[in-house]
C-alpha cells in the first residue's frame, strides 16, 4: 500500500470503472472532515451525456453517507507522463462544499503532485455568491 492512503484508494476505485466507450477508467477518492475516505470510479452510458465522473460519483456517494464536509480529493487516470485535474464540471461540483480542498493530482505508478481546489478553479462561482443578489 501507499504511504498517502487516499492516493492508494482513487488507485484502487479507477480499477473499478465502467468505461465500455472511453476506455478511460478514472478513480477518486475523497478524504471528509471526520477521517472517512469515499471513493468513485467513472459510470459510462451509451448515452453519453449521462456518464458520470468519478469524482462526483464520490461527492454522490459521501452525501448519502451523510458526509457534507471534506478536506482532500485524489484522482486518477491511466495517463503516465502528465498530472491530470478532474474537469470543468467536477471542480465546480467540488467547489459546493467549499474551496479549501487538498487535490492530489496522481498518476497510474502512485506519484502525485498536490495543489488546490483554489487553484485549480479561480474566481469560481460558489453558494455564497446566491446570497449577494
Amino acid at each position: 500500500m501507499l504511504a498517502n492512503p487516499l492516493v492508494s484508494k482513487c488507485l484502487q476505485a479507477r480499477d473499478m470503472a465502467y468505461c465500455p466507450y472511453s476506455r478511460f477508467p478514472v478513480g477518486a477518492a475523497i478524504l471528509t472532515a471526520d477521517g472517512a475516505i469515499i471513493t468513485g470510479c467513472n459510470v459510462e452510458n451509451a448515452s453519453y451525456g449521462l456518464t458520470v465522473c468519478a469524482e462526483r460519483t464520490a461527492i454522490q456517494r459521501a452525501v448519502v453517507e451523510g458526509h457534507r464536509r471534506f478536506t482532500a480529493i485524489a484522482v486518477t487516470c491511466d495517463i503516465k507522463d502528465s498530472f491530470v485535474g478532474p474537469c470543468g464540471a467536477c471542480r465546480q461540483v467540488l467547489m459546493e462544499f467549499g474551496s479549501d480542498w487538498t487535490v492530489y493530482l496522481t498518476k497510474p505508478d502512485g506519484s502525485y503532485k498536490e495543489t488546490s481546489l483554489s487553484e485549480l478553479l479561480p474566481l469560481a462561482f460558489s453558494p455564497a455568491h446566491l446570497g449577494k443578489n
